[in-house]
């Protein structure tokens, strides 16, 4: 995202789940509005739940996510087995 980090709490992961399968969907479909759509609903739940670290934190990332400005070929190539967000 390039916003810094953010920590998102367990009980959290479930509803991002679902946004990161709506996301996979759009790359897989190859619909760039639908992609886009699903992209910032992703994006926008993480900063919503996510509570921002201090900036000269050294915390350990356990997930990246993509700016929202992303290309769908970008993000497609992040995506691992389990998407972009880890059941």
């Amino acid at each position: 995202m390039g916003e810094g980090q953010l920590d998102v709490a367990e009980e959290d992961l479930s509803s991002l789940n679902t946004l990161d399968a709506e996301l996979e969907a759009a790359i897989e479909s190859g619909d760039e509005a639908a992609f886009r759509a699903a992209l910032h609903a992703l994006l926008d739940n993480v900063r919503k739940v996510g509570r921002p670290l201090p900036a000269d934190s050294l915390e350990p990332s356990g997930l990246i996510l993509p700016p929202a400005d992303a290309h769908i070929d970008e993000v497609r190539s992040m995506l691992g087995d389990e998407g972009l967000i880890p059941d």
